[in-house]
């Protein structure tokens, strides 16, 4: 028999395993309602090769749990994007893999990430210079 006290309990561990799952190694940007953690495969991005994101998507504070998750990039000082469009496939609990990104040219990009979570969609940016 589980007592109040009991799923009580229950409920404030929750969040503290959410927040573990994106307290894993990795590159982290985070905002007041979400956090992303990722890697790229390979680690080290050059200009001209394809290569894979892996992320983990975790909410943070009350709400829903992030629903969906797309992945994109961008040369803010150049105002324009891939010449590839990333396909994202969710792997479960959190985790997804974008694949299929590759950046044309050196210089400074950005790894933006949406995050949908509550009917909102969020957008996350992390930098990348590419020599």
């Amino acid at each position: 028999m589980i007592t109040v006290h009991r799923l009580v309990a229950l409920a404030a561990a929750a969040p503290v395993a959410v927040a573990a799952q994106c307290d894993a190694p990795g590159a982290k940007v985070e905002s007041d309602r979400v956090v992303v953690v990722y890697r790229t495969v390979p680690a080290k991005v050059a200009v001209g090769q394809h290569f894979v994101v892996e992320a983990r998507v975790c909410g943070k504070g009350p709400g829903p749990a992030p629903g969906a998750l797309r992945v994109d990039a961008d040369m803010p000082a150049h105002r324009h994007g891939m010449n590839y469009r990333a396909k994202v496939s969710p792997k479960g609990d959190g985790r997804y893999v974008a694949e299929g990104l590759l950046f044309h040219m050196p210089g400074e990009w950005r790894l933006l990430f949406d995050v949908e979570r509550g009917g909102k969609t969020e957008r996350l940016a992390a930098n990348l210079n590419l020599e």
